[in-house]
């Protein structure tokens, strides 16, 4: 059984998490991210894409829709991530103009949770996170 135990700040607003990301040119990338049970997909920030070089130009004319604090306007394959400290290669994520106060790069969505048996231990800060099928599909 692979579980694997990440940590992060109970003080903070949403569950923060560092990601690794590596791009085309296998340069690798520290990525702020958060877990978002409410987004359907892990989206990454056009800022971050374009810096890292998997995209040329973000979009100008996107736009924030009053009360969101991202708007998707593409999806991209990132060659591989690491979250949680599981490696996953040729993820697919949506590309993302975010809020810019808010100082990540990535929601991590429920495409990852699908992947993975997750368990917040909130009052100690830990994330633990199984691959499904390593411990049964029906456990």
């Amino acid at each position: 059984m692979q579980e694997n135990r990440t940590f992060y700040d109970i003080n903070k607003h949403h569950i923060h998490i560092d990601m690794i990301v590596t791009n085309p040119f296998n340069i690798i990338y520290n990525v702020a991210g958060i877990l978002d049970t409410g987004a359907p997909r892990t989206e990454f920030s056009d800022n971050f894409l374009m810096h890292s070089g998997f995209i040329e130009a973000k979009s100008e004319k996107v736009r924030l829709k009053p009360g969101l604090q991202t708007q998707k306007y593409g999806k991209i394959v990132l060659p591989s991530v690491t979250i949680c400290h599981h490696q996953i290669d040729f993820f697919e994520v949506f590309v993302s103009h975010f809020e810019p106060s808010w100082g990540i790069d990535a929601l991590v969505g429920l495409d990852f949770f699908r992947r993975f048996r997750v368990t917040i231990d909130y009052s100690n800060g830990i994330l633990l996170t199984t691959p499904i099928g390593t411990v049964g599909e029906n456990s």
